[in-house]
């Protein structure tokens, strides 16, 4: 249609007829003259509606079912990310906690050997040299740390420092089949050698053939001339075998040793030697029978030296 005086004219008066009707309809309510017309649109139009809807509603419908689960994945994402959280903060807090145990276990053992350790956290673990079960750990000489150091833990003996840099060492343990201590039994004194079996039970050669022993007897390190490679009383392990030695001049245990070297985590180096050899005063209480073993750790300190004293840098390898 142009666009013309007379076209003009014609909308105004179409639009002035519709209010007209409106009106009309809507002050007539229920009796309004339009209803019957309306009634016949509805008629007419309804199915039309009803048929649109049925095409729209489902593509409406999967909008929103869209909608929905990019609101749900968004939630479920942000559970996730929230349980993600609470799981590391209560793994950190029991890494805390069992390292506060470790180490209050450590000072009390050092403590009632009348230790002064340097204590050391395990980072590396695995051969270093050559197939040797060593581990290495974070403090070396600048921490005062030198070569055939004793290294412990809460639970007894875990071996001796091999090899020491400016800020790590390396330690050999106490489970490597070329390991060897000499160790004193509990009570009796008899002194023997123990070695490394690596996963197996650790192998003592007790010098006198005729010595009295039996499962669930306990070894301590002998000690060495000046602590070193070993100082004396360190918990070392508990006879699980008496091997027949029949015509041998020595006698052969096996010994599960306290220590778990495959949890090591928080150790301690000797740094300085007790004063006194503490002999079986860190061993805790004797099991009474029938009672199960209590690890070296349930040890009381002692009154006669400090427990883990910090170490002074001494500047040797």
């Amino acid at each position: 249609m142009r666009d013309t005086r007379e076209s003009r004219l014609l909308l105004i008066l179409l639009v002035a007829v519709a209010f007209a009707l409106i009106t009309v309809d809507i002050k007539g309510g229920e009796d309004s003259p339009l209803g019957p017309a309306r009634h016949a649109a509805a008629d007419v139009l309804g199915p039309v509606e009803r048929g649109a809807a049925s095409v729209v509603n489902p593509v409406a419908n999967t909008v929103r079912a869209f909608r929905d689960t990019a609101t749900n994945s968004g939630r479920t994402d942000q559970l996730a990310r929230e349980n993600t959280e609470l799981r590391q903060k209560l793994a950190s807090s029991d890494m805390a906690a069992g390292r506060t145990k470790q180490l209050d276990d450590l000072l009390r053992t050092a403590g009632a050997g009348g230790y002064t350790v340097k204590a050391a956290q395990v980072i590396a673990i695995g051969p270093a040299q050559g197939f040797s079960w060593t581990i290495t750990i974070d403090a070396g000489s600048d921490d005062g740390l030198t070569r055939d150091m004793t290294v412990i833990n809460g639970q007894g003996l875990v071996g001796r420092v091999t090899t020491v840099a400016p800020t790590t060492a390396t330690v050999l343990l106490a489970s490597d089949p070329g390991f060897s201590a000499g160790t004193r039994l509990e009570g009796s004194g008899e002194i023997g050698f123990a070695s490394g079996g690596g996963d197996s039970p650790m192998k003592v050669s007790l010098l006198n053939g005729k010595a009295q022993v039996k499962n669930g007897d306990r070894l301590v390190t002998f000690g060495s001339q000046s602590g070193r490679p070993f100082v004396p009383g360190v918990p070392v392990g508990k006879v699980v075998e008496v091997q027949a030695n029949a015509g041998q001049l020595t006698k052969t245990v096996l010994v599960e040793p306290f220590v778990q070297f495959t949890r090591l985590d928080l150790v301690g180096v000797v740094v300085v030697p007790p004063r006194t050899d503490p002999r079986d005063a860190v061993l805790p209480p004797a099991p009474t029978p029938g009672q199960s073993q209590t690890p070296a750790t349930s040890a009381q300190p002692s009154a006669t030296a400090p427990a883990a004293a910090p170490a002074k840098p001494n500047g040797g390898n």
